[in-house]
């Protein structure tokens, strides 16, 4: 089970706190840093100096941070053209030297939406209007170069797109899609993506999801094993003033954290990995919203290390989450 950061610089940060922050985690081996992509803060606090764009940040470190994969959780194909996110996708690919991953998601922040005057339309409209964004995105990365690429449907046209730069990877860097949905979600990940992420999900529902896309597989008749499977989770090692900042940082109480995750000892936060591991997780996703707090990489890198010497019996109790 790997272990992965993610960042949410749309609650305040600065591109050198991200960039400073990125090279300790890449010192502490962990895998990868991976960003949120949103413009406008999450939640009641002081925004700092303001959001950070995602894909701008994921250029800036595909320089400085030699090592790490890097990419996206999710960027919305609501705010985010599809034929120019597979654009920077595959320039920031290029970048890194095949270090990107791109996740990408429907849309779903209603209050950034109305700040920038983008209407989000209901669900069943957004994962039409996903679904042929992840056509284009995976059509321009595949398609023959020195030929333009074309689509027409309901939610976009595309005429004569030179469907360039390509990127490192191929056929293209990995693709990431996430979600606790029953029916939309499994089936554009069966179909599409690489890894299925699920989001802030007590440990009952990830498996549950789980279970869903490895259906979706099956009667795709593609291999269950070549779909990821993960889970991004709130992780807030520590103990006394640490802890608290950690919690407040986060923007939940500790009762929601603990049905999502953990907040407590290291010991306490090995034992919330494992129990996603026993639940199918392949890789874990630890959101860290306060990137000036480097100690809590280390306590971060110290719990995967308790982790991974032993895999405890937990039992898993079904709950529900209200994170969206």
């Amino acid at each position: 089970m790997s272990l992965r950061i993610l960042v949410e610089p749309q609650q305040g940060a600065t591109y050198e706190q991200v960039r400073v922050f990125a090279q300790h985690a890449e010192s502490l081996g962990f895998e990868g840093v991976f960003t949120s992509d949103h413009y406008l803060r999450i939640g009641a606090g002081d925004p700092g100096p303001g959001p950070l764009d995602a894909w701008l940040l994921l250029a800036g470190l595909a320089r400085d941070v030699p090592r790490l994969r890097l990419g996206s959780m999710m960027s919305p194909v609501s705010l985010r053209h599809p034929a120019v996110l597979a654009l920077m996708a595959a320039q920031v690919d290029a970048m890194s030297g095949g270090r990107l991953e791109v996740g990408v998601g429907a849309g779903w922040y209603e209050e950034e939406h109305r700040a920038l005057g983008v209407q989000l339309d209901p669900p069943s409209r957004r994962f039409d209007r996903l679904a042929e964004a992840l056509e284009i995105i995976t059509g321009v990365w595949r398609h023959p170069a020195g030929k333009t690429f074309d689509f027409a449907s309901e939610h976009y046209r595309l005429a004569d797109w030179p469907a360039l730069p390509k990127p490192v990877q191929q056929p293209g860097p990995p693709l990431l899609l996430g979600g606790v949905g029953r029916r939309r979600t499994p089936a554009l990940a069966a179909r599409h993506a690489d890894e299925f992420n699920v989001p802030f999900a007590p440990v009952a529902q990830a498996a549950t999801a789980y279970e869903r896309v490895r259906s979706e597989c099956r009667s795709r008749l593609r291999p269950e094993a070549s779909l990821a499977l993960s889970a991004a989770l709130v992780l807030c090692p520590g103990e006394g003033a640490a802890l608290a900042a950690r919690v407040e940082a986060s923007g939940e109480p500790v009762d929601e954290i603990n049905r999502m995750g953990a907040a407590g000892p290291v010991e306490m936060v090995a034992e919330a990995m494992n129990r996603y591991r026993a639940a199918g997780a392949q890789r874990l996703y630890a959101q860290v919203c306060d990137v000036t707090d480097l100690a809590h990489l280390d306590e971060l890198a110290e719990a995967h290390r308790l982790a991974q010497q032993e895999m405890p019996t937990v039992p898993a109790h079904p709950q529900t989450s209200s994170r969206s």
